[in-house]
């Protein structure tokens, strides 16, 4: 009999029923993003409270990034990341009246476009991906993000019934079912971005254990082997939250192409693996209340 091992990340059941979710789109339709900001501090109070493994993993990151964390420091790191989900709705709508959006580095994306030349995003969980891919669709840069999204089926269900095409840029990660990487190679060849998360180990387990925040975490090598096979320019973006209503989208690139020689492979994958961990931490310690991975994230796989 086979059995499936989660990755920690899929261990963490989405939170948060469909009548909460449908209640903040009602407030936030009909009173607007601030008074759904006083109705989310309640609901974050309540959850900080009441989910101890939350807790521990936000008093454990904020401790390494920088150096103590007190329960105020918690609540404000979980409620950054429900701010984040909450204005996801109003991006979701084309609604970017609340936000005030700065681009630094997007002209790298601007150019792949012109010359039609596809690429990989390596993206994380920081701060927001969907402001990324809402200014994409603003400013017609063709980007689709490449994930595992059932860990969140009711808000992306929430998210559908705001915009039915919501779904037309994600490419769903099949565990059992590997096609999806030629869906991803068809958008790469037609000229277009595809972002993929690089601090989440995959189901495939492929990591490497790299430095990150004071010790050895792991981190994925799927990214660099899906760009090595591809054989495309990849870059780092990155959306920083900014209370109240700010965003910053950040790109750099990282590598004009990435190339896996047969000897010494694991080591190359590891060299890339600790280079895009040195930008995430670079990042973190820049806005440490942004990265939301809420479990043990230095826990071997």
């Amino acid at each position: 009999m086979n059995v499936e091992v989660l990755p920690p990340w899929r261990r963490i059941t989405e939170k948060g029923g469909t009548l909460g979710i449908a209640f903040l789109v009602f407030i936030g339709t009909l009173l607007g993003r601030r008074m759904a900001r006083v109705f989310l501090r309640f609901v974050v109070a309540w959850y900080v409270v009441v989910h101890a493994s939350v807790r521990r993993a936000s008093h454990a990151y904020l401790v390494r990034v920088q150096g103590q964390a007190t329960f105020r420091d918690v609540y404000r790191h979980v409620f950054a990341f429900a701010q984040v989900t909450l204005d996801r709705l109003f991006m979701v709508r084309g609604d970017y009246r609340p936000f005030e959006i700065t681009c630094h580095g997007y002209e790298h994306l601007r150019s792949l476009t012109d010359a039609r030349r596809g690429a990989v995003l390596i993206l994380a969980h920081l701060g927001s991906f969907e402001v990324m891919r809402s200014v994409s669709v603003v400013q017609a840069l063709p980007i689709s993000v490449l994930g595992y999204f059932r860990n969140a089926e009711r808000l992306n269900a929430a998210l559908r019934r705001l915009n039915p095409s919501v779904d037309a840029r994600l490419i769903e990660i099949r565990p059992h079912d590997p096609t999806f990487i030629l869906e991803v190679e068809d958008r790469i060849a037609a000229g277009e971005m595809v972002g993929t998360m690089g601090d989440r180990v995959g189901h495939d387990g492929k990591a490497v254990m790299v430095p990150f925040l004071g010790g050895e975490a792991p981190f994925p090598t799927g990214p660099y082997l899906l760009a090595s096979v591809l054989r495309c320019p990849v870059y780092l973006a990155f959306g920083l939250y900014r209370e109240p209503n700010r965003y910053e989208l950040r790109c750099e690139p990282f590598a004009e192409r990435i190339e896996l020689p047969r000897a010494g492979r694991e080591d190359v994958l590891k060299g890339l693996a600790a280079r895009f961990a040195a930008r995430l931490e670079h990042h973190c310690r820049a806005a440490p209340f942004n990265w939301f991975n809420f479990y043990d994230f230095w826990t071997t796989p």
